[in-house]
């Protein structure tokens, strides 16, 4: 926590020097200091200054490192520094990145642009970069760089370390070699640190790791993060249907995975696009977020349907109308908790058929506890407020009523939208929210309409 922290006001004191540096015109300061900072950090910087200051910051970055930060940034500020620079600038950018990197980049491209850029790179780049570019974005086979350095079973430890060393170096991320046959199929795979302190005169077949599984070129993005997350990997093979080696996976690419994915958890359930620019302009802001202001309004509207029934109790118990959002409030909260949990575990892969009743009952008897717990201090508080009993029953029981179904619709509403392809970080919050609105009102005015009128 407190290195966030540390990250955090490292970042502000970057963007306050920065701009009293622009201000100031003092653009040759401002050039160092940028330049001084991880690609990564430029980046994070470009994200966290208005339009203008960013385009300033932009022709001040080094050309040299412009395509890393350019691969760190969301999709709608990349989009937008690319539009205006040259195809030789692009390409520039294409061939001083790792081919993974390299990838993800060309991909971004406009479409009219891409086949002008790979026809410009070398051969070499050009037919690594269209092996990665074979595979989706979002599998193993997109993920994978084409570095990884390969070393045959029957040779000895001695051969590897003066093969090693004529190599001069090695690719970052380097913790494992990979372990081949004359056709290229996998075999297994050599640790470094066991490279370094067996007998090099034994054979890389003697030392190697048979066990080491190779991941699928077909494997999600997603998986893959697993895969690495549960077996503390830092770099990992990729193979084709038949076994053979197609590049290896590291763990900085992994990490962008997760990132991504967290990303976009946290602002769909806003109903936000994953790389929503905090400073993009406001029309196309407004454009992306208003299909979501209509569909709440539409919900909104329903809700206020099922108050009109009831006009009559409302008239004649002005108690009711004081008291019914709490009911609704208070079900929309134990619906978020709940969804909240069933998308995360859906995300990791925890919810399956086999635990779903079991999931399904966990929360429906959460929801009787706490509802118990809640109802009979919202019925005292009613009690006590407008002293009257029945309202305080009343409330008691529309609250339990509403809790119940708040929990069973977290629980089904993301597992019927999974069902059907639908997001349900996106989706499922806005249903929730009409469930536990609708339900806690009806219940709470035709329980009033039904014993106070």
């Amino acid at each position: 926590m407190v290195e966030i922290t540390d990250t955090v006001e490292k970042q502000e004191q970057n963007i306050e020097a920065l701009s009293a540096a622009l201000e100031s015109g003092t653009k040759h300061t401002a050039s160092g200091m940028i330049n001084a900072l991880h690609p990564a950090e430029i980046a994070n910087l470009l994200e966290s200054l208005p339009p203008r200051e960013r385009t300033l910051i932009w022709e001040l970055v080094d050309k040299e490192s412009g395509g890393e930060v350019l691969i760190h940034l969301g999709d709608d500020l990349r989009n937008h520094l690319i539009k205006d620079m040259s195809p030789e600038e692009l390409v520039t950018v294409a061939e001083g990145l790792e081919v993974d990197d390299s990838a993800d980049f060309v991909q971004s491209l406009p479409s009219a642009v891409i086949d002008k850029v790979l026809h410009s790179l070398n051969s070499q780049h050009r037919e690594l970069l269209e092996s990665v570019l074979s595979f989706p974005e979002d599998s193993a086979g997109g993920l994978m760089n084409t570095d990884a350095v390969t070393v045959r079973p029957e040779v000895t430890l001695d051969v590897v370390l003066r093969y090693l060393r004529l190599l001069g170096e090695i690719p970052d991320l380097t913790d494992n070699l990979i372990v081949v046959d004359r056709d290229n199929h996998y075999l297994g795979s050599l640790p470094l640190s066991e490279l370094l302190i067996n007998d090099p005169s034994h054979t890389v077949d003697e030392i190697m790791d048979k066990q080491c599984e190779p991941i699928p070129s077909d494997m999600s993005d997603s998986d893959v993060a697993k895969l690495f997350e549960n077996r503390d990997l830092i770099s990992a093979p990729v193979v084709d249907g038949n076994n053979i080696l197609l590049g290896r996976i590291t763990i900085d690419d992994v990490v962008d995975v997760i990132r991504e994915e967290a990303d976009h958890s946290v602002l769909s359930m806003a109903g936000l696009n994953d790389e929503e620019d905090l400073f993009a302009p406001a029309f196309p802001s407004s454009r992306r977020r208003a299909i979501w202001l209509g569909i709440n309004l539409i919900t909104a509207f329903m809700a206020s349907w099922v108050v009109s029934n009831f006009e009559t109790t409302l008239e004649k118990v002005v108690t009711v109308a004081i008291l019914m959002n709490v009911v609704a409030s208070m079900g929309g909260i134990a619906g978020s908790q709940t969804i909240t949990l069933v998308i995360r575990g859906l995300a990791l892969g925890q919810v399956s058929r086999s635990n779903r009743k079991w999931i399904l009952n966990k929360e429906v008897i959460v929801s009787l506890l706490n509802g118990t717990l809640w109802s009979l201090v919202v019925a005292a508080i009613a009690i006590i407020w407008f002293n009257d009993i029945g309202i305080g029953i009343i409330i008691a029981v529309a609250l339990m009523i509403n809790l119940i179904f708040a929990a069973s619709s977290g629980v089904i509403i993301p597992l019927i939208l999974r069902k059907y392809g639908i997001d349900p970080a996106i989706a499922g919050s806005v249903i929730l929210t009409t469930i536990t609105d609708i339900v806690g009102l009806l219940a709470f005015l035709g329980l009033a309409t039904i014993f106070l009128l």
